[in-house]
């Protein structure tokens, strides 16, 4: 495996840089910028890369080694060796839903080689728990996540082999001779008593134990509710269906005073379990480094791919100390491997290497990609 790192700025477009990977088979992409948005975008990175699969999104914070950027765009061009990669994508058409475009997805890159996939998906236009649901259906492992506009929450976009559009879904199918490990943590601490959802709808928080979600939340948060929605960010719900699941972490969003309800970034399952959490610094960096310790390779001086997939909530908790967690990723998976990805609206990764991909917020995702023989 071979790989190089270029930037694309408005000031001096894309960088020279000496060794780009002219013929690369796949490239993945990663933009703050508008010029993204343009089809010229793409075509510059296609005769710029004329053989590789283009794959990538609109993100809250480029990642390129241990730098986080804005306003720009990062590319990392990966020439294959020993394994290959296809890429599909679907749009989002009114009369399917998520969970079928998630198995039409999967069956389009069905083979008995298929490895892993890479999913990037719109952040705002797709049900992307229905999602998982499809993509669980091949028993095929997969990690990603969803595209993000930064704190504007206006549209998010995807590119997939031609320029990038709103409403899309990419998936980047790896098979043959490859090593591809994931590790996904969330670093929250409990603050509260496990509660029952009693009512909701969707992403909709209604009623826990038979009392307004608002004010039960504002309750548990003190002063602090004072600073809603934003302090929200620092306070989010774990849910879990019985308490042997794991949970999984869902950010606030906004908040309904006239309806007393809480919109979160996933769905809020009636009859789950629920906690409030609160996120910090010190847990959020630790939790970079227990999940670098779960995709690290065996041999730290393999040549290898790291794909760092991190919400946006973490970055606005973390602040200027953001880049510390690309510090703690880069240091534990060594020299060799190189890191990209992006700040999210959601992240999509299994706990453990198990196979059942979720939807997670205020969470790292990370996925290495190394090359056998």
């Amino acid at each position: 495996m071979k790989i190089s790192q270029i930037r694309w700025s408005e000031k001096a477009g894309w960088e020279k840089t000496p060794g780009v990977l002219v013929n690369a088979d796949m490239v993945l992409v990663f933009a703050d910028n508008a010029f993204f948005q343009t089809e010229a975008c793409y075509a510059q990175l296609h005769e710029m890369f004329p053989e590789a699969h283009i794959v990538g999104c609109s993100s809250a914070g480029n990642v390129l080694g241990v730098e986080i950027s804005d306003g720009d765009i990062v590319a990392t061009a990966i020439k294959l060796k020993h394994s290959k990669v296809l890429l599909t994508s679907v749009d989002v058409e009114p009369s399917q839903n998520a969970q079928e475009m998630g198995v039409r997805l999967m069956a389009k890159l069905g083979d008995p080689e298929l490895r892993h996939v890479i999913i990037l998906s719109d952040g705002l236009l797709v049900n992307n728990n229905e999602l998982t649901k499809g993509l669980n259906q091949a028993s095929v492992s997969v990690t990603g996540g969803l595209a993000s506009d930064s704190e504007r929450f206006g549209k998010t976009w995807v590119m997939a082999d031609a320029p990038a559009k709103t409403g899309r879904i990419a998936a980047l199918g790896f098979y043959g001779n490859v090593t591809i490990k994931s590790g996904c943590f969330a670093g929250c601490e409990a603050l509260c008593a496990e509660r029952i959802i009693t009512r909701s709808e969707g992403n909709v928080l209604y009623e826990i134990e038979g009392k307004p979600a608002l004010g039960l939340y504002k309750q548990c948060l003190g002063e602090q509710a004072n600073e809603l929605p934003a302090s929200g960010l620092r306070f989010p719900l774990s849910i879990q269906a019985t308490k042997a699941d794991k949970p999984v972490i869902r950010k606030l969003l906004a908040v309904d005073d006239v309806a007393q309800s809480l919109i979160f970034a996933g769905d809020m399952p009636q009859g789950h379990l629920c906690k409030l959490m609160h996120a910090n610094l010190d847990n959020t960096l630790n939790s970079a480094i227990l999940a670098a310790e779960a995709a690290q390779s065996a041999d730290r001086k393999a040549a290898g791919l790291c794909l760092l997939v991190s919400c946006l909530g973490r970055r606005l908790v973390m602040e200027k100390m953001a880049e510390d967690e690309l510090d703690v990723v880069q240091e534990k998976l060594g020299a060799e491997t190189y890191i990209t990805g992006f700040y999210s609206y959601g992240e999509l990764a299994p706990f453990n290497n198990a196979m059942r991909c979720q939807l997670h917020n205020q969470t790292i995702a990370l996925t290495t990609i190394y090359e056998n023989g």
